[in-house]
């Protein structure tokens, strides 16, 4: 601060002062965080997937709405850092949530607190995946077998035991995948599953082939036409090993 500098508001000179005004001033003129117009979040009444452009992000949030849906919304001045904020929800009305936040803020080299009011417009309607579940609609299908072929009768533990593999990896495969999951099946030689995605079943599969040690064997079949083109639905068969039948491969990320 330059000698004989002081604040034209309250008349201070023991504070910096930018362009006629203490920090103190400032703030009290000026907000440090505004908020964008007519904030809105579409969200899966059914899976709580996010709307981002045109395409689904997945979300384990449900109806929820937290940081991450919130804070884009918030609009801080270039000189000012967000180090942290706290939402409490307050009233709701028909499809809108009101939102008070308690910014951290960084503001001329010091921390301070920013009150932010945040209404949001929530759509909820269901995404394509979830409406494509609904019609039990599908792509691509993982068959989850034994070494052999139709298990015989009275081989529910086999089964279980197939299941059991499939669940204890499925929390490594990628959100993605995951997400692709439509239903499963038992069937009299296994499990049948039925994904919306090709390419994520492709790599979940890829992920059981390497975790499980398993053979993978891919067909497909003509499902239908679109726009001149043939629709193909694929099956990807994968044979899992007995127990002690063959080692499995070192536990690690897959190459998928």
């Amino acid at each position: 601060m330059a000698d004989g500098e002081f604040c034209v508001v309250c008349g201070r000179s023991d504070r910096p002062i930018e362009d006629g005004l203490c920090a103190e001033c400032f703030v009290a003129r000026t907000p440090l965080i505004e908020v964008a117009e007519d904030p809105a979040v579409t969200l899966c009444a059914v899976c709580g997937a996010r709307k981002a452009g045109e395409r689904w992000v997945p979300s384990n949030a449900g109806r929820f709405l937290g940081k991450e849906d919130l804070q884009p919304f918030l609009r801080p001045r270039p000189d000012v850092g967000i180090r942290r904020i706290e939402w409490t929800e307050g009233e709701s009305g028909p499809g809108t949530r009101s939102y008070r936040g308690e910014a951290v803020a960084r503001f001329r080299g010091s921390e301070r607190t920013v009150p932010v009011a945040l209404t949001v417009r929530v759509d909820a309607i269901t995404c394509p995946s979830c409406s494509r579940r609904a019609g039990h609609f599908y792509t691509a299908q993982i068959q989850l077998r034994g070494p052999e072929g139709r298990l015989a009768s009275g081989a529910r533990q086999r089964r279980a035991r197939l299941m059991s593999a499939w669940d204890a990896i499925l929390p490594e495969a990628r959100p993605e995948w995951r997400a692709a999951l439509s239903w499963g099946e038992e069937k009299p030689e296994g499990w049948d599953f039925f994904l919306t995605d090709t390419l994520a079943a492709r790599n979940l599969a890829k992920l059981m082939k390497h975790r499980l040690g398993a053979t993978l064997k891919e067909s497909a079949t003509l499902y239908g036409r679109k726009d001149g083109h043939d629709i193909y639905r694929v099956t990807i068969c994968l044979r899992v090993p007995a127990p002690g039948g063959r080692e499995r491969p070192p536990s690690g990320p897959s190459s998928a």
